[in-house]
């Protein structure tokens, strides 16, 4: 409404103008007077042309990469950048001074991230504007309308035009290269070890692929002929002996987690995990509890992965269900004799007891606990209290594990435990 009244009140001002130069012409006369009444005329068709110079026309598109100019597959985990161009076309003849490019990135819960940049257009009528993004948390992104505008040469009015190119894209949750899993390198032990006599997972010595290096790889597992060609290290990935059946439940209780970057860290710790079980051929399922129940049958596939890979770059904490209620709620996806891992930061009798119920079922439980801010002391040391369950736990022959960040997560699995 400001600005319709502002652009009214500039024509106002202008025709009120037009007219003293006119009456200036009739009663005074004089070259003077003509020639001021004749470039008030030019001036004034090039200001009622402008109307039609094109922008409202305007169509353009957009190209995504990564930083460096990478495919947005090799890059787009939490916390990439992205590399947005954006072209732009005008049709038309009129003359147009530059070009003011407005874009707006949105997340999948609406908010905006907005960007501004501009160009002079090319004798073509054409041009591009390059920006890059923050750093992107996890989630779906698409963009806005792309809004582009220009004024006249003196500033007054501004005229405008949009096009559409969503250009959507997802950013999968921030993971950590795992090289062994210590529950699978050794198999189960414990009370529940004959539940799961297959948990035992060796390489055998046929060869079934070329993975990235992972640091830590030792020397005859680098496969020199790929990395000669691609001039990056590169790891023989053997084949394995068939793995058990894992399924990971993500605990998504709303009221379970202290902040909002704790629940971060269980979707990175689940995709983590996935990560390594496919990685191996391993049959990988999830059970994932929040407003509905979504799960996923432990598969191998690299359909199974991106199932669940789309899952988590979407998920929220959402859940009203504890986690021994909402595991309850999703028991026919856990299978006798399989390996079940509990991500979750519950903590005392809610977890013992869905660690002890899946016991009786037959599955091989484990828990990676993770821990918050009111788990801990003055001095900095995790309470009695909060730890005396997972001591507990590991002493009634459980897979325990507790970790405060995803860093800690490879060290923990090759052979840490709850602290």
């Amino acid at each position: 409404m400001f600005t319709a009244i502002t652009a009214m009140t500039r024509w106002r001002i202008i025709g009120l103008v037009y007219a003293v130069s006119l009456l200036f012409l009739l009663f005074q006369g004089g070259k003077t007077a003509l020639m001021l009444f004749c470039i008030f005329n030019v001036l004034l068709v090039y200001l009622v042309l402008g109307r039609w110079s094109g922008i409202g026309s305007v169509t353009g598109s957009r190209r995504l990469a990564g930083v460096g100019g990478a495919t947005l597959e090799q890059t787009l985990t939490a916390g990439a950048r992205v590399d947005v161009q954006v072209f732009v076309q005008i049709p038309g003849v009129w003359p147009i001074p530059y070009v003011l490019v407005r874009d707006r990135l949105i997340r999948q819960d609406g908010e905006p991230v907005p960007f501004e940049a501009s160009f002079v257009p090319s004798y073509r009528r054409s041009g591009e504007i390059v920006y890059t993004t923050p750093p992107l948390e996890r989630g779906v992104y698409r963009f806005a309308k792309t809004e582009c505008s220009t004024r006249d040469i003196f500033g007054l009015f501004e005229h405008t035009g949009t096009f559409e190119s969503p250009a959507p894209f997802s950013v999968y949750p921030r993971m950590v290269a795992i090289r062994q899993w210590q529950i699978l390198r050794r198999g189960a032990k414990g009370p529940y070890s004959t539940s799961a006599s297959r948990l035992s997972a060796k390489e055998t010595t046929q060869i079934n692929g070329v993975r990235e290096y992972i640091y830590g790889d030792k020397l005859s597992r680098i496969h020199w002929n790929a990395t000669a060609k691609t001039g990056q290290w590169k790891s023989k990935e053997f084949e394995h002996e068939s793995l058990p059946r894992t399924v990971i439940m993500l605990d998504r209780y709303s009221g379970g987690y202290e902040r909002s970057e704790q629940f971060e860290l269980a979707v990175s710790t689940v995709a983590s995990l996935m990560d390594f079980g496919f990685r191996r051929s391993a049959a990988m399922g999830l059970l994932s509890v929040g407003e509905a129940l979504q799960g996923f049958d432990p598969q191998p596939t690299s359909a199974q992965r991106q199932l669940v890979m789309n899952h988590l770059v979407r998920v929220q904490a959402d859940g009203s269900a504890p986690l021994y209620r909402a595991l309850r709620q999703g028991e026919s996806l856990v299978p006798p004799g399989s390996i079940v891992v509990l991500v979750t930061p519950e903590k005392g009798e809610e977890t013992v007891k869905a660690m002890e119920w899946l016991g009786r079922r037959g599955a091989v439980p484990v828990l990676i606990y993770l821990k918050g801010i009111t788990a801990y002391s003055a001095g900095g040391g995790m309470e009695r209290g909060a730890s005396e369950w997972l001591r507990l736990l590991a002493k009634g022959g459980f897979s325990v594990h507790a970790i405060e960040s995803l860093r800690e997560l490879p060290d923990t699995l090759e052979g840490g435990s709850a602290r």
